[in-house]
C-alpha cells in the first residue's frame, strides 16, 4: 500500500517548514559523528578517571576499541513504573560483556509520580521536570567515553525528557529499554466510579484508599492508557525499542530477554560495527509522523502534543498543532483503552497489542514504512512479536486477527473514523480537545462561564453546590509561564459528577489535563496563556462561551475580548513551596504551549 496523501502532506509541510533548522542540527551532529568516538580524543588522565572503579571491565575500556554503553536511568523505588530498573544495570553489564563491549551507569535522573503529585503543590514542578531530566542525561553523556546511549525510563516527562537529550547527542546512537506494566489490578473504570462517589461524598476516605491500593499494587506502569503508556507505545512506533517490547510485564522471562537483546543491540549500532545508527538520523521528520499516528489510531495522551513538539525541536523539526489535527483526521481509532474503553495495556497486549496496530495501519498506508529504527530500515520488524523458544528470544509474525474486537480493530473497521484529537481556535485564543472518550452529545457545549485560578477552588464551589448547573468550568493562569502548567486531573471526577446529573459543563484551561483525560470536553494548551495577556485573562463570570469540538472552534459570544483589560496573575504562595522558587527562571524563559513549553534553548515565547 502506497503511503495515503493526508500523511504525505503533513510530513511534507514538516519538511518544508523544518528545512533550514534540521540541515543545521545534521550538518552538527555530522562533524560529531566524523571525529569517532569521543574517548579516543580524551587523555590518559581523563580516561582514568573514567574507568577507576570499572574492576573487570578496565582493560577492555583502558584499550579504546571495545564499544562501551552509557546508561541513562530514571530508577528509584517510589515510582512503580522504575523500581524494575534496579537490577537493568548489572543485565546490561553481562549483555554488553558477552559480546565484548562495556557498559557503565552514566547518571541518574529524576523522575517524579504525577500520580502523586496530582492536585498538589508539587505539579507545578511537573512539566519543567521534563526539561531537568534533559538536561540531566546531557551532563551524564558530556563525559564523551560513550558508544551508545541506552536509556531506562517509562513514565511522563521522562522519556520525553531523555529524547530531547539523546537528540542533543544524536551522533550517538540511542537504545530506549522499558520495564512494563504492572499486572492488572482493580479495573480502571471501577476505580474511576469510586472516586466519583467519594467526590460526591458517597464513600468515606477508608473505602476509597483501599480500591486505590487494588488499583495500584505492584512493580510496573500504571495499566491505563495515560502519558507513561503512550511514551512506550511512541517509542515502538519510532523505532527506539525493540519490537513487541513496550508492554511486557516487569520481573518475566521475556522481560529479561528482552532487556538483554537491547543492550546486545546498541552494542551492535555503534560506529564501530557495520550498521551504524546514530538517533539524530534515526529521528527524522517520517518518524515523529510515525508517532503522531501512533498516538491518533489507540487514542493516546494530550501531554503528548507538547512532549513530541518539544522532542522534534531537540532536532531541528518543528511540529505545530494543525498537524496533530490534520493526522487526527486521516487517521482511525483502533483501540479502546481506559481512559478511551474499559481494556487496560495489559489486555490491549494480549489482544494483539502494538504489532497487529502497526501491521494495519502499515496495510492502510498510514505508516512511513521506510522510517529508520534500531532494528532495520524499515517499520516491517515491528509487525513481530517477541517469545521465548527453549531459552531463546525469537520474533513471529503478529496474530492474522484481533483476539478482542472490542479492544482493537482492524483499519478496515474501526471504533472510530478519526483518531478524535481536535485544534480548537476562535477569540479565546488556540488549544486542543480530546474527544475520543467523549459523547457525541457533549461534544457542543455553549454555557455561562465560571472563572478559577486553582484546582482549590473548583472543589470549594462544587462541595457548595455553585456548580450544580450548566457551566463551563474556566481554570486560568494555569500556562507554563504562569506555574508550569500543572495537570488538572483533579478535577475529572467532580466534573464527572456533574456530567452524571445531567448538567452540560466542560473545562477550559490554559493548563494541562492529564494523560487520562476521560468523558468530559476539556479545550486544553489554551495559548497565548492568561499569564501573557492571553484572552482567557479577559473573560469575566457569566460571560457566555461557545465550545464547538466537533467545528473546532471555542468563542467567547457577543463580546469584544480584545477590548477588555487582561486580569491578573493572582499571587501564590506556592513560589515560596515546593521547589518552585528553584524554576523561576524556567517559568520566564518557556516557550508557548504550542510550541511544546519548551525551556531550553528556545527563543519563542506566548
Amino acid at each position: 500500500m502506497s503511503l495515503d496523501s493526508r500523511i504525505s502532506e503533513v510530513t511534507e509541510r514538516i519538511r518544508r517548514r523544518s528545512a533550514q533548522s534540521r540541515a543545521d542540527y545534521l550538518r552538527s551532529m555530522r562533524r560529531a559523528a566524523e571525529e569517532g568516538p569521543r574517548r579516543g580524543h580524551l587523555s590518559c588522565g581523563n580516561q582514568a578517571h573514567a574507568y577507576a572503579a570499572m574492576e573487570a571491565d578496565k582493560g577492555r575500556l583502558a584499550g579504546g576499541k571495545a564499544p562501551n554503553l552509557g546508561i541513562i536511568t530514571a530508577y528509584n523505588d517510589m515510582l512503580s513504573a522504575h523500581q524494575p530498573f534496579a537490577t537493568f544495570p548489572a543485565t546490561i553489564k553481562r549483555a554488553a560483556r558477552s559480546v565484548g563491549a562495556t557498559a557503565q551507569v552514566a547518571g541518574g535522573v529524576p523522575a517524579m509520580c504525577d500520580g502523586v503529585t496530582q492536585g498538589q503543590q508539587g505539579m507545578e514542578l511537573s512539566l519543567f521536570s521534563r526539561d531537568v531530566i534533559a538536561l540531566a542525561s546531557a551532563v551524564a553523556l558530556s563525559h564523551n567515553v560513550f558508544d551508545a546511549a541506552v536509556f531506562l525510563g517509562v513514565c511522563d516527562k521522562i522519556v520525553p525528557g531523555m529524547v530531547i537529550a539523546a537528540l542533543t547527542f544524536g551522533h550517538l546512537p540511542a537504545v530506549f529499554i522499558p520495564a512494563g506494566p504492572m499486572t492488572s489490578g482493580l479495573p480502571n473504570d471501577e476505580k474511576a466510579r469510586i472516586r466519583q462517589r467519594f467526590a460526591a461524598g458517597e464513600i468515606d476516605r477508608g473505602e476509597l484508599m483501599r480500591a486505590e491500593m487494588d488499583a495500584y499494587h505492584g512493580p510496573g506502569t500504571c495499566t491505563f492508557y495515560g502519558t507513561a503508556n503512550s511514551n512506550q507505545m511512541l517509542m515502538e512506533f519510532m523505532g527506539l525499542h525493540l519490537p513487541g517490547a513496550s508492554f511486557v510485564n516487569p520481573g518475566t522471562p521475556l522481560r529479561q530477554a528482552l532487556t538483554e537483546a537491547a543492550a546486545v543491540r546498541a552494542v551492535a549500532i555503534t560506529s564501530g560495527g557495520n550498521d551504524f545508527r546514530p538517533v539524530g538520523r534515526i529521528l527524522d521528520e517520517r518518524s515523529f509522523v510515525n508517532g503522531i499516528v501512533g498516538l491518533m489510531a489507540t487514542g493516546g495522551s494530550t501531554n503528548l502534543v507538547l512532549h513530541l513538539t518539544a522532542m522534534a525541536r531537540a532536532g531541528g523539526i518543528h511540529l505545530d498543532t494543525a498537524d496533530f489535527a490534520a493526522i487526527s483526521d486521516a487517521v482511525p481509532l483502533l483501540a479502546r483503552v481506559y481512559p478511551n474503553g474499559l481494556a487496560d495495556v495489559n489486555h490491549l497486549h494480549a489482544a494483539g497489542g502494538l504489532s497487529f496496530l502497526i501491521r494495519e495501519l502499515l496495510d492502510a498506508g498510514l505508516l512511513h514504512k521506510d522510517a529508520r529504527t534500531i532494528s532495520g530500515d524499515g517499520l516491517q520488524p515491528y509487525t513481530r512479536e517477541p517469545r521465548l523458544q527453549g531459552g531463546d528470544l525469537v520474533w513471529e509474525d503478529c496474530a492474522g486477527k484481533s483476539e478482542n474486537e472490542k479492544i482493537i480493530r482492524p483499519a478496515a473497521s474501526p471504533f472510530a473514523a478519526t483518531g478524535g484529537l481536535r485544534q480548537l481556535q476562535g477569540n479565546l485564543g488556540r488549544g486542543v480537545i480530546k474527544i475520543s472518550a467523549v459523547k457525541e452529545e457533549h461534544r457542543v457545549i455553549e454555557a455561562p462561564v465560571r472563572l478559577f485560578s486553582d484546582q482549590v477552588q473548583v472543589m470549594s464551589a462544587f462541595q457548595k453546590g455553585e456548580l450544580d448547573r450548566d457551566c463551563l468550568a474556566v481554570i486560568r493562569f494555569q500556562g507554563p509561564g504562569a506555574n508550569g502548567m500543572p495537570e488538572l486531573h483533579s478535577l475529572t471526577p467532580v466534573l464527572s459528577v456533574l456530567l452524571d446529573r445531567g448538567h452540560r459543563v466542560g473545562l477550559i484551561t490554559d493548563g494541562r489535563m492529564s494523560g487520562a483525560s476521560g468523558k468530559v470536553p476539556a479545550a486544553i494548551h489554551m495559548s497565548p496563556e492568561a499569564a501573557a495577556a492571553g484572552p482567557l485573562a479577559r473573560l469575566r463570570d457569566g460571560d457566555i462561551v461557545r465550545l464547538d469540538a466537533d467545528a473546532g472552534r471555542l468563542n467567547a459570544l457577543n463580546i469584544d475580548i480584545s477590548s477588555r483589560d487582561p486580569q491578573r496573575m493572582p499571587a501564590s504562595d506556592n513560589v515560596e513551596n515546593a521547589g518552585q522558587r528553584l524554576f523561576g527562571l524556567f517559568r520566564e524563559h518557556v516557550g508557548s504551549a504550542e510550541s511544546g513549553a519548551f525551556a531550553l534553548a528556545t527563543g519563542e515565547r506566548n
